[in-house]
């Protein structure tokens, strides 16, 4: 580990004790602030005890160790053994914790892909990424909601969008931001010719109430349409979902998995906020020259990953090099190498 995750990790100590010392004062609950401090105040809590806990066995593994000198007892060798390996699995997701330091690393997320150019070979490409990250989501035991779908004329998803709820869920998946280009025979083609397809990733960050974003009335455009669905009683028969335009930044949300309109708009909102929020952060960032210099703009020939599964099995993500022949096992939502290798290389730590 590099020796800035140590330095971050005082770091975190030094701001538990700063944000306990502002807790203890008397006038805290009268600022607006303070629900977001004691959200933060819980985080670097869990967090620390963590790091106790893993402190604590450490200590439990060494007097173990003692023991076994004295006693060479080959049951509790096994034991040590077995305890080593956990400690390792622990210490590795503290470290990747460490990297996960930004801002808003810690928070649920939005997750929308959209299909490229291509038709059914996009909308299909698409979909398979929705399972891909469906099947990743279900492994680390987060949760998600389908918050707007758009289903391809023939086949796949146009576009989808995803509430994804679990700790550190934007930090992890914020790797997935750009372009995911497919090469495979294609199974709507007859002719069984080659294919190249794109669909983009889109996360962001879900804000809380305290974050105050500018949304002007006068610069939305506010589209009410009949949901989508299977069909029969499942279709909505009223105009309920509903499609917001911010028109300064031509940002698009639409949300149609609520029964009311009320509902549907209240979620669209809340959307457009955290992707507003992403904006203006970015924008800031920009004037003050400090975007990473291998972040690319998205959009098509920038591909952030590659997933080859023709004339060989190959994905590579074109940011840190790393690739696996593993085609299958990555599309059942094993990702982890991907997401790890940004963290690395791009973690502020």
């Amino acid at each position: 580990m590099r020796n800035g995750g140590i330095f971050d990790l005082d770091k975190r100590f030094q701001e538990y004790n700063e944000l306990e010392k502002k807790i203890s004062k008397d006038n805290f609950w009268q600022g607006k602030e303070a629900s977001s401090v004691i959200k933060k105040y819980n985080h670097l809590k869990r967090s620390i005890l963590k790091w106790g806990e893993l402190k604590n066995n450490i200590s439990e593994d060494k007097e173990l160790l003692e023991l076994i000198k004295d006693e060479n007892d080959e049951e509790s060798i096994s034991e040590l053994e077995e305890s080593l390996k956990n400690l390792e699995t622990q210490y590795n997701q503290l470290v990747e914790q460490i990297k996960l330091s930004g801002e808003d690393d810690e928070k649920n997320a939005y997750l929308t892909i959209h299909s490229g150019a291509g038709g059914t070979e996009s909308c299909d490409w698409a979909d398979m990424l929705f399972r891909m990250y469906s099947r990743w989501i279900e492994k680390k035991g987060f949760k998600y909601k389908i918050i707007d779908k758009q289903d391809g004329e023939e086949a796949g998803i146009r576009s989808i969008t995803l509430y994804i709820e679990g700790e550190y869920a934007y930090g992890l998946l914020k790797s997935e931001n750009g372009i995911h280009r497919l090469v495979r025979i294609s199974p709507f083609d007859s002719n069984k010719r080659r294919h190249t397809s794109f669909a983009s990733v889109s996360v962001v960050p879900e804000i809380d109430d305290t974050i105050e974003v500018d949304i002007q009335e006068k610069d939305l455009k506010i589209d009410t349409f009949r949901a989508s669905g299977a069909g029969g009683q499942h279709v909505n028969m009223t105009d309920s979902a509903v499609r917001i335009t911010h028109l300064p930044t031509g940002i698009v949300v639409s949300c149609q998995n609520e029964r009311s309109q009320h509902k549907n708009r209240e979620t669209a909102m809340k959307i457009l906020r955290s992707r507003l929020y992403d904006y203006y952060k970015r924008e800031k960032e920009k004037e003050k020259e400090k975007i990473e210099k291998n972040k690319k703009k998205i959009e098509w020939g920038n591909q952030i990953r590659s997933y080859v599964f023709h004339p060989y099995v190959m994905v590579k993500d074109h940011r840190t090099n790393v690739e696996t022949g593993n085609g299958n096992g990555v599309m059942d939502g094993d990702i982890d190498m991907f997401i790890s290798a940004y963290l690395e290389k791009f973690s502020q730590i």
